[in-house]
This record gives C-alpha cells, structure tokens and sequence, in this order.
C-alpha cells in the first residue's frame, strides 16, 4: 500500500499530459475586456466593458439602434465606479459603482447611470436589461464626428479642464465632463 500511490501517479501522470495536449485551445474573446481608469488627487474612476470590433459593419443605425437603449460595449453590462461625488450635467452622481448605459440617436446621446449591477447586458429578447427606476443620473450630450475610423469600441477618462469620460467607435464619439 506504501508504494501503491507513487506507482498510481507515475501510471497516470502520461494520460493526464496527453489529454490536456488534446484540450481544446481557449480563442480569444471576439469582444475582450478592457478597462479604462482616472486616478488624480484624490479622485478614481474605473470603467470595465468589453470591446467589440467594427469588422466592416455600419455600427450606430445598424448594428447598435438609434433610438434605443444600449448597453455600451459587448457581453456583460458596463460598470462605471467612482470613489468620490461627481457632478454630471448639473446633477450628482454619489460615490459608489454602478452600470453606463447610452441611447444613441444621430445627432446627440443619452448616458445613463444605473444604480443597479446586471450579469449580463441584454435579455433573452436581446433587449437592454436595465430597469430604469433605478437610473441614477442621466444626460444628454452632443455627438462628436471623428476623421478617422476607431475600429474597437473605446472608453476612456480623459484628463481635460475636468475629467472627461469618452465613448468612441467608428466615427462617432461623445464626452461627457465630470466634475
């Protein structure tokens, strides 16, 4: 019995080896992860989406409708999370985390902050599955054109006169300034 269990895993050792060389290769998600963060003075903010890619298509109009809510990137909700108060569009956005969500339309976006955390960002109906009693702060700001083609989905917080949060892809992008 005393040699049995180092006799067991030298035996088994090999076929454990050659399965996992047979394992199946983890592919790299079609929309990664990514995260975009601002950290000055006191203040931090972090956003975690995911990132999907043009691949040719006719993004806003098309692949994400006007005129109807989006869950801004691709797989699980986007979470937005701030340690501090900001101030977004005249109205206060308290400390804590929540999920961003747009409405884009042609000419100008609705951003929205819900207080509510969602495991994933849409329903089985492939509709956003936020409830909007639970929105925390929403505001609407102007669409920005952009020369050039931003072929993966991007969010960043840039650091302007004021923390400016940024959305772009395609040729589209918005900012939103928090203060």
């Amino acid at each position: 019995m005393k040699h049995l269990l180092p006799t067991l895993a030298l035996l088994t050792a090999p076929l454990l080896l050659a399965l996992s060389a047979h394992a199946p290769a983890q592919r790299p998600k079609a929309s990664p992860p990514g995260t975009a963060t601002y950290d000055k003075g006191s203040l931090k903010i972090e956003v975690s989406y995911s990132r999907p890619f043009k691949k040719g298509r006719e993004i806003f109009g098309q692949l994400v409708p006007y005129d109807r809510v989006w869950r801004t990137g691709a797989n699980e909700a986007t979470t937005f999370s701030t340690n501090e108060p900001l101030s977004i569009g005249g109205k206060t956005l308290p400390a804590g985390k929540y999920t961003l969500w747009t409405i884009p339309h042609a000419d100008k976006w609705q951003v929205i902050f819900n207080k509510r955390m969602y495991p994933w960002g849409i329903n089985m109906e492939g509709e956003a599955s936020r409830d909007p009693a639970e929105d925390a702060v929403e505001v609407t700001v102007p669409v920005e054109k952009l020369p050039d083609v931003t072929e993966q989905f991007t969010i960043s917080v840039a650091d302007s006169t004021v923390p400016t949060l940024r959305l772009a892809w395609d040729r589209t992008q918005v900012s939103v300034p928090l203060k």
